[in-house]
């Protein structure tokens, strides 16, 4: 089996070939730390965390690299509104992301650099487009020439002419072309600033990620992801960035998911009907989300609803509820010399090939999550007959585990707390209310909520029990 993957770039499926054998080297676009995050956000970064513990799997080092774009209009605004910093605004919502990365059971990428931290290689990036005649200094600001850059378009398959007609763009007569667009922003008075060349400012959107993708991963990387709306105008950009100064593809494949509808429209701030994933969080567990973003193909349209969300929880309670009894009925066995049946290991190793497969065609999770039910088909004819080996319990354990380390739609028993933490997490939100820090007592609650405590007032006070 080799893996294939859909290349935005030639809108076909391709073989994966890395640049370095062995290694990935992956960027993924992040957010702007300026609000929550919301379920938007929340589908690339489920889906792009399966694609690397998919890889890792299969024996590559991945090398993950996610940026935060940490000052920006949005961030400025931002602080203008709650009296405070841009840095301290960043700071507030960089945090929450992380809480929220773990409340969806996303790993950590590897690298989370921040736009601020990586100042002068930009401005340095910035330089070399300017010196190489790519980009202009005019009114204070500096612009790319897309005129300078043949390939202006490819990605999203349009010209300059088509996107002369096609959008909307303020008349600003700084620039050579309406097409241009900013790598570096004058300062405006009382606005966050760094020194340049050009003068005090801070730099464009589609320039940091170029920056930071070259410093971290070098010239061209392995696969470069996100959301479908990026594919124009950020990462076109981003490609005549980096393709002009470098001579190198930025990236030799690209992946970008589908759109997230609410209830069959299109989620917008002009609707209203954004939901975040602190908001999701309170409401689901996190197996239950994974399972509702991976239950659809990545590249298309995800629908948000009460009725998909149960249908979830249902999907997860089914396979935990198999996964559980194994594990029931594996403690009570009684250590055998016989090994696996022949039967079961070879209807377990079609399950995993079907997995691996459904995985190896453009990461198709909603197949491989019929792989997951295959195999509780198969525990549960395990779990019908009277004497179950060892063995065969073991071995459906073995093959669970390694199809739900690269999905993670499933808890598995043992993993409750104890007892002493449970009662040192109350103690914490007694004292979490009476500083009246909701936001601490109400993530304590959704905790405890998730592995199933059930808190009773009493007249002597807080008390707690399992359900």
């Amino acid at each position: 089996m080799t893996l294939q993957i859909y290349n935005t770039m030639s809108r076909e499926k391709e073989e994966f070939v890395p640049v370095d054998p062995g290694k990935v080297n992956m960027y993924v676009c992040g957010p702007t730390v300026y609000d929550y995050i919301h379920i938007g956000n929340a589908r690339p970064m489920i889906f792009f965390d399966v694609v690397r513990a998919y890889l890792e799997d299969r024996g590559y080092d991945v090398n993950y690299v996610a940026n935060f774009t940490d000052v920006d209009d949005k961030l400025i605004r931002k602080a203008e509104a709650m009296n405070t910093t841009v840095p301290e605004v960043a700071e507030t919502f960089i945090a929450a992301y992380y809480e929220d990365l773990e409340g969806l059971g996303v790993q950590r990428a590897t690298l989370n650099p921040r736009v601020t931290e990586n100042m002068d290689d930009i401005i340095a990036f910035i330089g070399e487009l300017v010196d190489t005649d790519h980009a202009y200094a005019s009114g204070g600001d500096v612009y790319f020439r897309t005129s300078s850059f043949e390939g202006y378009g490819k990605l999203s398959r349009q010209n300059l002419e088509q996107l002369q007609f096609g959008i909307r763009i303020e008349v600003d007569a700084r620039k050579e072309n309406q097409e241009d667009f900013v790598l570096w922003k004058g300062a405006k008075s009382g606005e966050i600033f760094w020194e340049s060349p050009w003068g005090p400012g801070r730099p464009g959107w589609h320039i940091e990620c170029s920056a930071m993708a070259r410093r971290y991963l070098g010239d061209t990387l392995d696969i470069h992801g996100g959301g479908q709306d990026l594919q124009f105008p950020h990462h076109e950009c981003e490609i005549a960035q980096s393709e002009s100064l470098t001579g190198h593809p930025l990236s030799n494949y690209w992946m970008h998911n589908g759109y997230v509808n609410i209830d069959n429209e299109k989620m917008s701030k002009s609707l209203g009907n954004g939901i975040t994933v602190k908001e999701l969080r309170a409401r689901y567990k996190k197996e239950a989300l994974r399972y509702f973003v991976l239950s659809t193909q990545y590249r298309n349209p995800l629908n948000f609803s009460a009725d998909n969300m149960q249908q979830s929880l249902n999907s997860v309670e089914r396979i935990e509820n198999a996964v559980g009894a194994v594990h029931h009925r594996l403690s009570a066995a009684t250590a055998g010399t016989e090994g696996v049946t022949e039967e079961l290991q070879t209807k377990l190793a079609a399950v995993l090939n079907d997995f691996y497969a459904k995985m190896d065609d453009d990461f198709n999770t909603p197949d491989a999550v019929t792989a997951v039910f295959e195999w509780v088909n198969e525990a549960n004819l395990v779990l019908r007959q009277d004497v179950a080996r060892k063995a065969d319990l073991e071995a459906l354990l073995e093959a669970f585990r390694k199809m739900n380390a690269v999905l993670r739609i499933a808890a598995e028993p043992g993993a409750e707390l104890l007892d002493e933490e449970v009662e040192a997490l109350i103690a914490e939100r007694a004292e979490a209310r009476k500083a009246k820090n909701w936001s601490r007592s109400d993530e304590i609650r959704d905790l405890l909520a998730e592995q199933g405590i059930l808190l009773e007032d009493t007249p002597q006070g807080m008390r707690w029990r399992r359900k």
